[in-house]
């Protein structure tokens, strides 16, 4: 028989906040449900009969904790209420995995023009309507790489986009409403590539149905060549979030690695040099972008964004942009002081924690959380630290770096308190890195260093300096 390819089934969890049908839960709470899910999205090995009825089972306990830890929930080995809940709630089709991941083989398409074709249309919604979302769901990916998308009308296309109720050709039936809401291959020739909804659901353009934009986004990830991610910000997070912002939709920083670790960034356009003027002269103290001299007094990253800060302003640097926006600080975070010392996101906590003096500050998307500003000495600082001179969180690790002259302290987000043994000298852990940090920042997996003038691009796993850049480099400068 023909192998069949590896089909995606991107399958929709129900919102927490829908009821839980609680009879049909304990109906459905069987072990052999157990054991097919552990066999389904955990690899429990399917000629082990009936493990699960095992209770003292080390091997399916320790299946349990995989499951619980991927899906963000307290890692207790047993089959709790919560655990069995979720697990009853419709869900992805494939195998978890951590963090932004791709297919076994590192799958992608070996060009960079791609073309898609909607072969047939949903009834429920108005055909200029889908066409306008699934080309705004391939602008996500492509504001991000080099890639460029072109719908054809006719024709076999790289990216063919159907809808289809249950058996529909390719040996993966949809399921009916609910469930399993869409499909997608790995990129490919023939069916690779391809990506199948489910015309049993009410697709809509909003959250009163099953929002297309959301499904296509998310399976065109996988038609581009992305697996599944265990960051539940990230779109290729393997669970349905209808209550995502849709008018502020943006991809998470884990997309935008995952998907650049396969096609690089999107080109870099240099801007139009503009002439200055006599007649118009630049506001008296506002910082001039493509400055040489041009130094930051903080950076943070911000939801997948990368905000740089520079007395009362700030550069914001989308890379779905090609240039950056420049804003008051007060605009955004009127609490906010300006001259901030540091900054830095813990994106665990979907918060950018602002430095002064001896004061921080939390900010949420543009507001400040209640209760600051605190003082740095609550982190567990000596009285003699006056200031932080940059701050940076490591996702990966839950360590929180900060630099203070030439030293630094390590804080355990987890405990919530600071590391025994700091603080250390800067230019034992960091070789190359100048002694006195005014700002640093984590992107693609190194830390960028930022003293006067000059960055420095550091590799954290080598233990050094790849590379020294101006500044304001990241400004397309």
């Amino acid at each position: 028989m023909r192998k069949l390819p590896v089909l995606l089934l991107l399958c929709v969890a129900v919102c927490s906040s829908y009821p839980v049908d609680r009879a049909a839960v304990d109906k459905d709470d069987s072990m052999d449900f157990v054991q097919k899910y552990l066999e389904d999205y955990y690899n429990l090995t399917k000629d082990v009969k009936q493990v699960v009825r095992r209770k003292d089972s080390s091997l399916v306990v320790k299946k349990i904790q995989e499951m619980q830890k991927f899906l963000g929930l307290e890692v207790t080995g047993k089959l709790d209420s919560n655990t069995l809940e979720v697990m009853h709630k419709p869900r992805c089709g494939v195998p978890d995995v951590g963090y932004f991941s791709t297919f076994p083989g590192l799958p992608k398409w070996r060009k960079n023009d791609l073309t898609y074709r909607i072969v047939n249309y949903t009834l429920d919604l108005p055909r200029s309507v889908i066409d306008s979302t699934i080309e705004k769901a391939l602008k996500i990916w492509e504001e991000v790489t080099p890639l460029t998308f072109s719908k054809i009308s006719e024709g076999e296309a790289d990216i063919m986009i159907t809808f289809a109720v249950r058996e529909h050709g390719d040996f993966s039936p949809f399921d009916g409403p609910g469930k399993v809401l869409a499909h997608a291959y790995a990129p490919g020739p023939g069916i690779y590539g391809d990506a199948h909804f489910d015309d049993d659901e009410q697709w809509t353009k909003d959250t009163s149905g099953v929002n297309l934009f959301l499904v296509a986004a998310h399976e065109l990830g996988h038609s581009l060549g992305l697996f599944h991610s265990t960051d539940s910000n990230a779109l290729m997070y393997p669970v349905y979030n209808p209550l995502t912002d849709l008018a502020r939709f943006r991809l998470s920083q884990d997309d935008v690695n995952g998907i650049q670790s396969l096609y690089g960034p999107p080109p870099a356009s240099p801007p139009e040099p503009v002439e200055p003027t006599e007649s118009t002269p630049p506001e008296p103290g506002t910082p001039a972008t493509c400055d040489p001299a041009l130094s930051f007094d903080a950076i943070s990253t911000l939801r997948g964004e990368i905000l740089f800060f520079k007395d009362r302003h700030f550069w914001r640097k989308s890379f779905r942009r090609l240039e950056p926006e420049f804003h008051l600080i007060s605009s955004f975070w009127p609490p906010l002081p300006s001259s901030i010392d540091a900054a830095c996101e813990v994106i665990s906590k979907d918060t950018v924690f602002i430095f002064k003096g001896t004061q921080f500050w939390a900010i949420r998307g543009n507001d400040v959380q209640p209760g600051y500003p605190r003082s740095i000495h609550t982190l567990g600082f000596p009285s003699t630290v006056k200031k932080i001179d940059a701050a940076i969180s490591d996702k990966e690790t839950k360590k929180t770096y900060f630099f203070v002259e030439d030293k630094y302290w390590r804080f355990d987000e987890k405990r919530q308190s600071m590391e025994p043994g700091f603080p250390k000298q800067i230019v034992e852990d960091f070789p190359g890195v100048e002694p006195k940090v005014d700002a640093v920042f984590e992107a693609f997996g190194f830390f960028y260093f930022f003293n006067g003038s000059s960055q420095f691009e550091f590799d954290p796993n080598a233990k050094k300096v790849t590379h020294v850049l101006k500044s304001n480099k990241w400004l397309n400068c």
